[in-house]
């Protein structure tokens, strides 16, 4: 499992640079991040190489934020790679709620990040599909 950190933002000016000096102050790297937002508000989502730490600090600091269970994937960064995966959750009737992902370099596979509605039920999937799984370590010391 990777622990992920949502923070919820309003849509406005200075917002975001806000959540990223924090972090930087407290020397917690960010390694991957996803934004989704409406007129109002958005949901930054994070991970980073200290994720209980960084869930504290910004709490200290006043921001509304909470810690989420996903699960990293590793799938060849090639076509149809994503789309094999999708394709085995869809047959095991697992919803994804969303998902973002990241390459590393060099870039031979692709790690994709998914909150899903079964994550328990997709691991066991993942796992007899031959897809690798990557934990929390692995990905917070990228």
């Amino acid at each position: 499992m990777v622990n992920q950190i949502s923070v919820f933002l309003e849509n406005k000016c200075g917002r975001l640079v806000n959540v990223c000096q924090t972090l930087g102050r407290e020397n917690i790297n960010i390694r991957a991040l996803s934004i989704a937002d409406t007129s109002d508000f958005g949901i930054l989502r994070l991970i980073v190489d200290q994720p209980e730490r960084a869930l504290s600090v910004l709490k200290e600091e006043g921001f509304m934020a909470m810690e989420t269970e996903v699960i990293a994937v590793e799938i060849p960064d090639s076509p149809g790679g994503l789309a094999d995966v999708l394709h085995y959750l869809e047959e095991a009737e697992i919803n994804i709620e969303y998902l973002y992902s990241f390459v590393e370099k060099p870039a031979k596979d692709a790690l994709i990040l998914m909150r899903l509605d079964d994550i328990e039920k997709a691991k066991k999937v993942m796992e007899e599909k031959g897809i690798p799984l990557i934990g929390g370590e692995r990905i917070y010391s990228l």
